[in-house]
């Protein structure tokens, strides 16, 4: 006998998020660590807020859809409060109840848009950290340095001469001309993007030229965690000369290791690291016109094979920051805010990392 379909919607549930969510969920580590985390930074947030007026949205709660936004590439804000309506794993996530109302997405922006001022990206990486070196899972001796290309959110079509050449859309559509750019030669010095003037046309790897950002990291060579992450300009030497200055900070603490692929072989770089009392294991770059900074004495040594096994891992960083964190080309303009997103992504990389290294050690 075939059912009946019935249609009446319940009045009541009894049942909570806590409760739908599976225990051998993986979210429920990442949950646990990002608690331990923000228990952290509870003085900083105190300090953020005034003591008197309407309440805003907590910045638990905040960051919490963030690093879910990262987590299930959600490529829009507008996006994440739908899922927030509907979606029982992300209500537990970020701490809201089945009933409780979604932020518009307004509010939400202009909330998060303190937490840009404060830098707590930032902090939330320190705050990871911390909780990564309780767990004993950072080496404070031999690290790498990395660094990668950002797609701007800018349009070719949007590099346009700095003094202007006074030339008018073409009458086919002013809002999306067509624009022929054979013969001209297009540069960062008469050039800039009017979408993001911060951005660069810049090249790596033979590839083609794109308005671009540069991403940095520096990674512990034990389990393969974030460090440092910093966006610059994309210039010829940006990736370099930022290197030397996280790892100025690093070499404080005592002698140290850094590695590197060949595009860091230069004699600059390895007598600066030299300066800082790090030993550079830099793969060296050896061709019929060019001899490596990198002398005989380094490369016999135990430890830079070891290095040039583990540099390949910050690989994976920039591979999950891209298909996953949506840092292939980023949503946001300015240095300051691409820098922003790109250390929080390196945040939640490393949770997730955390994530995996517990459940092998349960193994």
């Amino acid at each position: 006998m075939r059912g009946t379909e019935e249609a009446q919607d319940a009045m009541f549930s009894y049942i909570s998020a806590e409760q739908r969510v599976p225990k051998d969920h993986p979210l429920r580590p990442i949950r646990r660590i990002m608690d331990e985390v923000l228990k952290r930074m509870s003085a900083e947030f105190e300090q953020m807020y005034s003591t008197t007026g309407r309440p805003s949205i907590a910045p638990e709660r905040l960051l919490r859809a963030m690093v879910l936004q990262a987590l299930y590439t959600v490529r829009s804000e507008r996006m994440l409060m739908e899922q927030l309506d509907y979606n029982l794993l992300f209500r537990w996530f970020v701490g809201l109840q089945i009933d409780d109302g979604i932020w518009d997405v307004t509010v939400f922006t202009k909330n998060r848009q303190r937490l840009l001022e404060a830098d707590v990206a930032q902090l939330f990486l320190n705050a990871v950290l911390e909780e990564a070196q309780t767990m004993k899972l950072l080496s404070n001796e031999h690290f790498t340095v990395d660094g990668t290309l950002i797609k701007a959110w800018a349009g070719q079509k949007s590099f346009k001469k700095k003094d202007g050449d006074g030339k008018t859309p073409p009458p086919d559509d002013p809002g999306n001309p067509t624009i022929n750019f054979r013969g001209e030669k297009r540069s960062n010095d008469t050039h800039q993007s009017k979408t993001d003037p911060e951005c660069r046309l810049y090249r790596k790897g033979g590839q083609e030229s794109l308005l671009s950002y540069l991403g940095h990291v520096v990674m512990e060579n034990r389990n393969g965690l974030v460090i440092k992450a910093q966006v610059s300009t994309a210039t010829g030497t940006a990736e370099r000369d930022t290197a030397v200055r996280m790892i100025r900070e690093l070499s404080r603490t005592g002698r140290i290791t850094v590695g590197a692929d060949k595009a860091y072989d230069t004699k600059q770089f390895v007598a600066d690291l030299r300066d800082l009392k790090a030993t550079p294991h830099v793969s060296q770059n050896i061709c019929r016109n060019r001899t490596s900074a990198i002398d005989r004495r380094t490369v016999s040594h135990p430890g830079y094979e070891v290095s040039q096994k583990k540099r390949k891992r910050v690989e994976e960083i920039f591979g999950w920051m891209k298909t996953v964190g949506m840092m292939r080309q980023v949503h946001h303009r300015g240095t300051k805010k691409v820098g922003w997103m790109f250390t929080l992504a390196a945040a939640t990389y490393n949770m997730v990392r955390m994530r995996n290294l517990m459940a092998a050690a349960r193994t």
